[in-house]
């Protein structure tokens, strides 16, 4: 196992990590969550020796094996495929010695062992290991032994995930490994942790992965390490609870304090109450002071409403699109008829390379179609948010000077204002983005694609290196806005909450995908990737299921309406004894109670107060049952 004591980490004058404490089992799968630079990448350095700690101890045992992701490739010239199993270093390690061992005439009995040891380790499987796994994060058979050089960096990263998996390990740490995969390539890695036998740390932003992948989360919350049971989505129930727990006991211990002080500011100078008030005084110094624990405050992004939107916004018919290539025009998606309608949420799912954003350059007007046309309302104004948007950024520049560049007429009050929306407050819109982090690089971009208002928002991987917080905040922006909106994104919690209808870019084509998320992943799961429209794809049975679906979620609104009532009913009377106690407590404090004729109403008080916390407390664990109940009911936890 891994075990933490006493950790205490500094990033220069930051502290990250304040006597912070952690286990994790052997075999576990674990997500690390927290805001953007609260220390889980430095926990993975100092976890692979490369950061001291400052103070406590990181243990784990030392015949563990680790694997991560390495950022810098060496040789660009090596073939992808090689390059990968350079990742397994006894294998790589064992072929120099029987290499050697044969150039040096090596005796029968060495070269034996050496081709035992071989054995063992797997080496007549390699290349099918390595190929398997370029294949699984996208790559077609004619790239495995392609330069790794001539790959985009994007897809050099994915080859250095390949790497990283093909090492054999016990500990396998990921920072953020789904940040440059397509939907399809994600889901096989969660198959692939899914059967990995090892222990695996895994840092993502994306929930919907962490859900699917994590038997337990890590919480880095205020300089602590806080260990959560379950995947994300039960992280978050048990940290909201966990929330109103502390903030109870908080404001508990609050009116305690309240009432002791009240009492020693009233009493220590009379003789009579000197002691009473002096025992106080210790009691108070005692108390453990619980702070506050308050959940971070979320960014809250604003999308602009359009002005206008017309009802149709743009059209192909039978178009063709693609690139010139030595002088020669690539076709990339043909025979294209589709449109984009006023109100219309379209997600574009597709595996990386098919075609998905050389569709939605073409419906944002970025690029000419080839044969067939693009007819565009003359109204039309469109937000476009290119996959590598931040790039066309001046790094030199402030976030200010960004937005005046193409707001010149607007004062600069209204500009700060606008820049706010999307957490650049304060003297920060005077600072150059050069040192900011990816998030905020990619939240500019954002707030100067949507500033002119745009009726149709066409967005390219627009979460990428957003944590958490910012990507909720971009969902809720979406989906609040009004105009239409064309969404290529890897981030199914995204894609859910803010469109209701797919597209789907295969074998040259982009057609209507009949079908869910959950259709989508069925057949990458069956296939290994998706091929083919989908349209009428099993209809009459998706229909059937829709129906089925829809009867479950009747039948389970049907069974929690009881219990919300019962709930309610609960609320109700909680507030009600809530509203005795702090008239009880009121009284409590009066000096009055407290003289020898206000010794019966002391105690009728004392009583009904003890009967009344009582009470709360069975109301409070009521409460919860009830909860776990509605919470039980849930859709996922049924099958239609």
């Amino acid at each position: 196992m891994i075990r933490a004591e006493h950790l205490n980490i500094r990033r220069g004058a930051q502290v990250l990590f304040d006597d912070a404490e952690f286990m994790v089992h052997a075999g576990e799968r674990v997500g690390l969550v927290g805001r953007n630079g609260s220390g889980k990448s430095t926990l993975f350095a100092v976890i692979k020796g490369q950061v001291e700690i400052d103070a406590g101890d990181i243990n784990y045992p030392e015949s563990w094996r680790l694997a991560w992701v390495e950022q810098m490739i060496g040789d660009m010239d090596r073939p992808a495929r090689e390059h990968v199993i350079d990742g397994d270093r006894l294998l790589r390690e064992l072929q120099a010695q029987r290499a050697l061992a044969e150039t040096e005439s090596a005796s029968g009995e060495t070269i034996a062992e050496l081709e035992g040891a071989l054995d063992q380790a797997g080496a007549w499987q390699a290349n099918a290991r390595a190929e398997a796994l370029l294949a699984g994060l996208g790559f077609s058979a004619d790239q495995w032994m392609a330069p790794v050089g001539s790959f985009s960096g994007g897809w050099q990263m994915r080859i250095s995930l390949a790497r990283a998996l093909m090492a054999p390990s016990d500990l396998l740490l990921l920072d953020e490994p789904t940040n440059h995969l397509d939907l399809d390539a994600m889901l096989w890695l969660e198959r692939w942790l899914a059967s990995y036998e090892g222990t695996a740390l895994i840092i993502s932003h994306d929930t919907e992965f962490l859900d699917s992948v994590s038997q337990v989360i890590l919480h880095v919350d205020h300089k602590k390490l806080l260990r959560y049971k379950g995947g994300y989505d039960s992280f978050v129930s048990q940290r909201a609870e966990r929330l109103r727990q502390t903030r109870l006991a908080w404001e508990k211990q609050t009116q305690e304090s309240a009432r002791m002080q009240q009492f020693i500011d009233r009493f220590k100078a009379k003789a009579s109450k000197a002691k009473q008030a002096q025992s106080r005084v210790k009691a108070l110094a005692r108390m453990q002071t619980l702070a506050p624990l308050h959940a971070e405050a979320n960014i809250d992004i604003r999308i602009p409403q359009p002005d206008n939107t017309p009802d149709t916004l743009v059209q192909l018919r039978h178009a063709s699109v693609g690139y010139q290539l030595d002088g020669q025009s690539r076709v990339i998606l043909s025979d294209v008829t589709q449109r984009v309608e006023a109100g219309d949420r379209i997600g574009v799912l597709g595996v990386n390379g098919a075609g998905k954003s050389t569709l939605i350059k073409l419906i944002a007007g970025e690029l000419s179609t080839i044969e067939g046309e693009r007819t565009a309302a003359k109204t039309l104004k469109i937000g476009y948010f290119a996959q590598h948007q931040m790039d066309v950024l001046d790094a030199k520049a402030t976030p200010l000077q960004h937005l005046a560049r193409i707001a010149s007429t607007t004062r600069e009050q209204q500009q700060r204002s606008y820049l706010a929306q999307f957490g650049f407050t304060g003297d920060r819109v005077n600072e150059t983005i050069a040192p900011f982090s990816g998030g905020e690089k990619a939240r500019l971009a954002l707030s100067l694609v949507v500033w002119h208002k745009p009726n149709l928002l066409v967005l390219d991987e627009p979460s990428n290196h957003l944590d958490v917080e910012t990507r909720e905040a971009l969902t809720t922006a979406l989906a609040e806005y009004e105009g239409s909106l064309l969404l290529v994104s890897h981030d199914r919690h995204l894609l859910r909450t803010t469109v209701d209808q797919f597209w789907l870019v295969a074998n040259g084509q982009a057609t209507v995908f009949d079908g869910d998320l959950d259709d989508y992943r069925q057949q990458a799961n069956a296939s290994g990737s998706s091929k083919g429209s989908g349209r009428g794809n099993q209809g009459v049975d998706r229909k059937q299921q829709r129906r089925d679906q829809a009867k479950a979620r009747q039948q389970i609104a049907n069974a929690k309406k009881p219990l919300e009532k019962k709930l309610s009913t609960i609320d109700s009377r909680m507030s009600g004894i809530q509203n005795k106690l702090e008239a009880l407590e009121a009284q409590l404090a009066d000096e009055s109670l407290y003289s020898d004729d206000g010794s019966d109403t002391r105690k009728t008080v004392l009583a009904e107060h003890a009967q009344l916390s009582q009470e709360k407390t069975r109301l409070e664990e009521d409460w919860l049952t009830v909860m776990a109940e509605i919470e039980a009911l849930a859709p996922e936890n049924h099958t239609a």
